[in-house]
């Protein structure tokens, strides 16, 4: 293991460990991504002893800055490109009301039967006299050969401890395509209630991280199946299943929705975009109807979709800002360019979707994209066909006419100044009016013809030009 110890830091621990006569160890995440061959720069320490002292010596030694969270009883400093946290030696112990232990000072053993699972129990020796020592109490390095996610000790314990743990096993099995063992599964399932202790805070971080995973459908198969997707997310879980009327079904948008998230997150590490992904459909429960001699219809979903993007956001917690207008829109627009495929392209359609998308649309070809998912490859390859088509469409179009983040090119102030009107409904209505000639391609997208659009306008409604505009 010395071979992977060649940080400069680790020689500094190791020599101030041996003049304090004290044993500290790597531990956790470092250790674990030494034998998945995966660079990291965060290193926990843990000292039996007073971690913070150790650590406020170490930072001395090397000159640098040291961060103290007593209340957790940690330290953190950074030295060249890693960042290191130091702590002293636990054992833990839980109220059934509270994530949060009762911590006291532990030993080694003790400080690894805590940790949430064998893979990241592993620990190296950094004392001069066992340097670079693997201690694996628990046949963590198994389990990494094995891609098992396990727990130390009796997973429904665990669990209950800190339910959080249950979303920290689906997310270590997506971001590694481990499988979380079956025990571990069956105890998720008991403890399914107790994921109401913890923050909303908590739960989207690590919902997130499985989204930001290279499949998140794993991910969220086991949060499915579990049933935890249930309590934190039950507008998701409302997708599932398949109704048959005289004989007529309609798709899974459940398992649809993993596929099209899957597929946006080939191209794309947008976690916005591919929460577009996810709501894309998320309307398609409360607007599914059944219409005799046609089948099952979803009309308007995109548009009731868009509505309950703001809501869902704020029950997880996710911002309230520009990210969340963006999904909004994507959720709203998704059909559009899928509309534009199956038919002949219209440049008037094309300035519209334009118009409306702006410097979003990059985002919205992505999505749409990402949500074909038939089978069949004649289908799939004629529907990317026309994507394509589109796709250059918008390119020429745009190139042409300027339409993406499109501003008017004259104000209401031209139009009052032309008239020698003040505020009002013929303001609107010019306006209007000009908006609507440019996107349908009746003048061009220039002031010029924007002025004499205006006039041309202003006498149809009884005004008259009073002034010149420039």
């Amino acid at each position: 293991m010395k071979q992977h110890l060649q940080h400069p830091i680790f020689s500094v621990i190791a020599n101030l460990a041996a003049e304090q006569n004290l044993q500290v160890y790597a531990i956790g995440g470092y250790v674990r991504d030494i034998f998945l061959k995966r660079p990291s720069k965060d290193i926990d320490i843990v000292v039996l002893g007073n971690g913070i002292d150790f650590a406020e010596s170490v930072a001395a030694r090397l000159n640098v800055k040291v961060s103290v969270f007593k209340n957790f009883g940690t330290a953190m400093l950074r030295y060249q490109d890693a960042e290191v946290e130091f702590v002293g030696a636990r054992k833990e112990s839980y109220r059934s009301d509270s994530r949060k232990p009762i911590v006291e000072n532990g030993t080694l053993d003790d400080d690894q039967k805590r940790r949430d699972f064998n893979i990241n129990a592993l620990a190296i020796a950094l004392h001069p006299s066992q340097y670079g020592e693997l201690i694996d109490p628990f046949n963590g390095i198994s389990d990494l050969e094995h891609q098992l996610i396990r727990t130390p000790l009796n997973p429904v314990e665990t669990f209950s401890d800190d339910p959080l743990r249950m979303m920290r096993a689906i997310r270590f099995a997506t971001q590694l395509n481990f499988r979380i063992d079956d025990e571990a599964i069956e105890a998720i399932k008991s403890n399914l209630h107790r994921i109401k202790i913890v923050s909303q805070e908590r739960i989207t971080d690590e919902l997130n991280k499985i989204i930001l995973s290279p499949a998140p459908s794993i991910g969220f198969n086991y949060l499915f199946d579990t049933g935890l997707l249930h309590i934190i997310f039950p507008q998701m879980v409302a997708l599932y299943g398949v109704e048959i009327i005289n004989g007529k079904g309609h798709k899974d948008n459940f398992y649809h929705t993993l596929q099209v998230l899957d597929n946006i997150c080939e191209a794309t590490d947008d976690l916005w975009l591919r929460w577009a992904a996810i709501l894309h459909d998320i309307a398609k429960p409360p607007t599914k109807r059944f219409e005799p001699g046609h089948g099952w219809t979803f009309h308007g979903h995109e548009d009731k979709g868009a509505r309950m993007v703001p809501k869902i956001f704020a029950q997880l917690k996710l911002p309230l800002n520009e990210k969340m207008k963006l999904v909004q829109k994507l959720v709203q627009l998704h059909l559009r360019p899928i509309v534009l495929s199956q038919s002949i392209v219209t440049d008037s359609a094309v300035r519209r979707l334009l118009f409306e998308a702006g410097d979003d649309i990059e985002g919205l070809m992505l999505l749409c994209k990402a949500d074909i998912t038939t089978k069949n490859e004649y289908k799939v390859k004629k529907y990317r066909q026309n994507f394509e088509l589109v796709q250059q469409k918008l390119k020429d179009v745009e190139e042409r006419d300027s339409i993406r983040n499109w501003q008017p090119p004259i104000t209401g102030l031209d139009i009052m100044k032309l008239f020698g009107i003040g505020e009002g409904r013929e303001v609107g209505i010019i306006k209007n009016k000009i908006r609507e000639a440019i996107l349908e391609g009746e003048i061009p997208n220039d002031r010029d013809a924007a002025i004499a659009y205006t006039i041309a306008t202003g006498h149809e409604i009884g005004l008259k030009v009073v002034a010149t505009s420039n």
